[in-house]
């Protein structure tokens, strides 16, 4: 989080740190160079000059999660200067917005009492589309004096061409990057090597000005005196250069060093601990400060020197030497640094090693604790991707337990295809096993096909009293166990037999902190109490539902439909329609969610939309949402009372002269639609992230600013922010 600390031999690049300084009133700086070209060091040189506060993010590759690499975002913020606490837990929770979350992010920059400047280093690390999002809308939303300082070896993702236009943006590139000859004789001599007018013209001309090809000739020059006519050996080409260059280095060093770099080059952080565990040596930590010491573009990452790096491209060069010297051992180094990591509090770099080691039961073992945590915390991205190595891997059949749990959050996140897939994987998976809690393999099986509802409502029922039977009794997921048992006797029209197993169910989810289950617990037991007509219960189980919401900030949670638009009827019913519409919209924005992987939930919250709808005169609400519910039946008709009650709705839509068009009439598309106008993209660039040719994004456009009553991108923008719709993404 914070800039580098200088390290001793590198050259001060004074001239492009006093152009640095003299564009402060430009609001973002891109340094854009091949590895190398020292764009770090500059931007760290910098740092310790400017007036600003710095908030400095060093990208890797575990930030390709948009609620990552945005919680990283603000708290280099806070270190610069406190930031309102709830900019941050805004972030946690499925379904965060991007452009809500930057938009926060941008104010709490702006209420900062002196300027900022946001630093992203490695920004060629991310690759998800999402986050790059991200980037170019804080280009786009950061206040006036503030500033975005972006190094990158690819081209960043930012509006450079309008930004030139307005004179708002410094590019540095290789033409500026490359050392000049009275800085390459400043770094050549800072290492002690001495070189004539000739030799130094030579060297700089082959080498083209390459800063880090500079350095690592006098690396090797220092290790041992170079052949006749070392120099004749470069070429423009920075690969075959570092190849060069670094054969001249190796030669040099003693092997057991060489052994050092190259093996602890697996390790994208390295300490002395983990070191001597993955080499199985110990004094790791003094071989670290010799590195550093002698210059080994190894870079310190605390005060306190506990923490190392090597510069990304001598990484790059020492796992190639690696692969190519010793590439039976990549695998069990990989082995020793997952068991270290996990043993010491790093369980998601674990994760990783143990990918890259093939380690597939600590993979399932890891995921299987932390893909939920992560999920509420809002990082789906992240639980994506450690699922999606399984299933790349071929490995969906062999652990049932993570394909259990892959299909639950693919149904969570609305992804009913993928849930379907996953699910029939933990159905052909191994059967024996059990947990260390005593649950056994097949009541998770039982619990998620009871989620699902694939067979119906009578074999959702059975199947929740089924994993009830053999899950532990301190197991964390039985009160979801007995909220379906609850919500299957609901649909079967046993009312008054599914309000005391909802009641407890959660009173249990509750005390376990199951908060999304209690939520939709509490919204069910709510419907019970409409059904008898008894609405002062139903308006205090609502109330108690919405406060699980808000407490539990489950706003992006597809269980939150439910209770908006419990919420909603409630409030028609009271007579308050302001509240109402402020709770159709909160559910409105949800409905990308309700997909037929959650059958039952989908189509009761949607019954209860229209339902809302109706009485608030919006014909084409609920329209709208009774064909989603009959798209949803349609795939799973068996949903006891539902199908009934869905009739009954289109029944007295039928005599309702409701107005044709409203805000709650927007189909699914175009609520997909929505967290994209706001952004800086285009038309084709919005079609591109929705995976849609430009016509239909146009298209959906037009018929989304008809139902809103307005005429342009801006005026959908802004009605929608009154509303309280347009902000919220679906994950």
């Amino acid at each position: 989080m914070h800039p580098p600390p200088a390290r001793p031999g590198i050259v001060a690049r004074a001239a492009l740190v006093d152009r640095l300084l003299a564009s402060d009133g430009v609001p973002v700086v891109g340094v854009v160079a091949p590895a190398g070209y020292g764009k770090t060091t500059l931007l760290a040189q910098w740092a310790q000059r400017t007036s600003r506060g710095v908030a400095w993010v060093s990208v890797d590759q575990r930030d390709n999660d948009p609620a990552v690499l945005l919680t990283y975002l603000a708290v280099a913020l806070d270190r610069v200067e406190p930031i309102d606490p709830g900019v941050v837990l805004a972030l946690a929770g499925p379904g965060a917005s991007i452009v809500g979350a930057v938009g926060r992010l941008a104010a709490a920059v702006a209420a900062m009492t002196g300027p900022v400047a946001l630093v992203l280093d490695h920004l060629e690390l991310l690759e998800n589309q999402a986050c790059l999002d991200v980037v170019a809308e804080l280009a786009a939303q950061l206040p006036a004096g503030a500033q975005l300082v972006v190094a990158s070896r690819a081209r960043p993702p930012l509006p450079v061409a309008l930004l030139r236009v307005q004179g708002r943006v410094l590019e540095l590139g290789v033409e500026e990057l490359a050392m000049d000859d009275q800085e390459a004789r400043a770094l050549l001599e800072g290492a002690g090597v001495g070189l004539d007018d000739a030799e130094l013209d030579e060297l700089l001309g082959r080498t083209e000005g390459w800063p880090v090809g500079l350095y690592l000739a006098a690396l090797a020059h220092q290790a041992g005196s170079p052949r006749p006519n070392a120099w004749a050996g470069f070429t423009g080409d920075d690969r075959f250069m570092a190849d060069y260059l670094w054969s001249e280095l190796l030669d040099q060093l003693p092997p057991e060093r060489v052994g050092f770099l190259t093996r602890t080059a697996v390790l994208d952080r390295m300490s002395g601990p983990l070191c001597d565990a993955v080499l199985d040596t110990t004094g790791s930590s003094d071989v670290l400060a010799w590195l550093e010491a002698s210059n080994l573009l190894v870079v310190p990452l605390d005060r306190r020197r506990r923490w190392y790096r090597y510069h990304h491209l001598f990484q790059e060069l020492l796992v190639a030497e690696l692969d190519r010297r010793e590439p039976e051992l990549v695998p069990q180094l990989h082995a020793r640094a997952a068991s270290w990591c996990e043993a010491n509090g790093l369980p998601e770099t674990a994760i990783d090693h143990a990918q890259a080691a093939g380690d597939a039961d600590r993979v399932a073992r890891l995921v299987w604790t932390l893909a939920l945590p992560a999920y509420g915390a809002g990082r789906v991205d992240t639980t994506r991707r450690w699922f999606g190595w399984f299933e790349d891997q071929g490995l969906l059949g062999r652990y049932p337990l993570v394909a259990v749990l892959g299909a639950w959050l693919q149904a969570l996140v609305g992804e009913p295809a993928a849930a379907e897939r996953w699910a029939d994987a933990a159905e052909h998976g191994p059967a024996a096993g059990m947990l260390p809690d005593g649950s056994t393999v097949q009541s998770f099986r039982a619990l998620l096909r009871a989620l699902l509802c694939r067979d119906g409502v009578d074999r959702m029922r059975a199947d929740a009293q089924a994993a009830l039977a053999e899950l532990s009794l301190d197991s964390q997921w039985r009160p979801t166990a007995q909220l379906l048992e609850g919500i299957g006797c609901l649909l079967a029209g046993e009312a008054d037999r599914a309000d005391p197993i909802l009641a407890q169910a959660a009173e249990v989810a509750t005390e376990a902190g199951a908060l999304p289950a209690a939520a939709i617990g509490l919204a069910e037991r709510s419907l019970v109490a409409m059904h008898h007509e008894d609405w002062e219960q139903a308006a205090t189980l609502a109330e108690q539902a919405s406060g699980v919401v808000r407490a539990g900030r489950l706003d992006g949670y597809v269980a939150s439909a439910l209770v908006h638009a419990v919420a909603a009827r409630v409030a028609v019913h009271q007579g308050d329609i302001a509240q109402a519409q402020q709770q159709l919209a909160r559910a409105t924005r949800l409905r990308p969610l309700l997909t037929y992987a959650l059958p039952y939930l989908a189509v009761q919250t949607l019954l209860e939309l229209g339902r809302a709808c109706l009485a608030l005169d919006d014909a084409a609400g609920v329209r709208v949402v009774l064909r989603q519910a009959r798209d949803i039946l349609w795939r799973r008709p068996d949903l006891g009372i539902l199908p009934k009650e869905a009739e009954e709705l289109w029944s007295k839509l039928d005599s309702s002269r409701g107005r044709a068009v409203g805000v709650f009439s927007l189909s699914p598309a175009e609520l997909r639609l929505l967290p994209q106008l706001s952004t800086h993209l285009s038309y084709p660039e919005i079609a591109e992230r929705l995976y849609l040719s430009p016509y239909t994004v146009k298209t959906q456009a037009i018929s989304l600013y008809r139902k809103l009553g307005v005429s342009s991108r801006s005026q959908a923008v802004q009605h929608l922010r009154e509303l309280g719709i347009g902000a919220q993404a679906s994950p």
